[in-house]
């Protein structure tokens, strides 16, 4: 029997949450103790080794995997979370969605300058959510050393994005198609 792969253990569900579109679910992923160590062991497989301070992790299922590679790497973890959802001072930076705006903070002492941070999240789209994270971790005066995503959607153009902003990318899976 061959091994499964990551995205073996991510189900599609069609037309949510909208008609048409084809959401990658990978609670089923997290769902399967050996998925979800698979998982985890090859998001952060890249960057072991590599000085880590912290782990930022995007609102919601970000927290779920960052939280996990953080504990993995023997590093601390910060939220990046909806606007309001922080009881301390915060950054704000807003993005785009496609049907709107929308706003991320982090606490404004979540992390020292210079600190090394890598960026996770379970899917990358349009790459909006994490280009705001990344401004926001800038704005304390960190380095990103990379983002780390289970799902990258190829045609709607967030790897792209990020790479054009020089960052590096490392993706799980891909699915064709948004």
């Amino acid at each position: 029997m061959q091994a499964r792969t990551v995205r073996d253990y991510i189900r599609t569900i069609p037309d949510f949450p909208h008609e048409g579109i084809l959401f990658r679910d990978v609670t089923t992923l997290f769902a399967d103790a050996r998925g979800m160590r698979l998982c985890v062991d090859q998001l952060l497989a890249p960057f072991a080794g590599d000085r880590i301070d912290a782990v930022a992790g995007l609102e919601a299922r970000g927290f779920i995997l960052g939280g996990a590679v953080a504990h993995q790497l023997g590093c601390g973890f910060v939220p990046i979370r909806k606007k309001g959802k922080l009881p301390g001072r915060t950054f704000a930076q807003d993005y785009d969605l496609e049907y709107g705006k929308a706003t991320v903070e982090v606490h404004v002492d979540a992390l020292e300058p210079g600190a090394r941070v890598l960026l996770v999240d379970d899917l990358l789209a349009t790459g909006g959510t994490a280009r705001a994270g990344i401004a926001l971790l800038e704005r304390l005066g960190t380095e990103v050393v990379g983002c780390a995503f289970v799902v990258d959607l190829p045609d709607l153009g967030g790897r792209a994005a990020l790479e054009a902003m020089g960052m590096p990318v490392h993706a799980l899976c891909s699915f064709e198609g948004g």
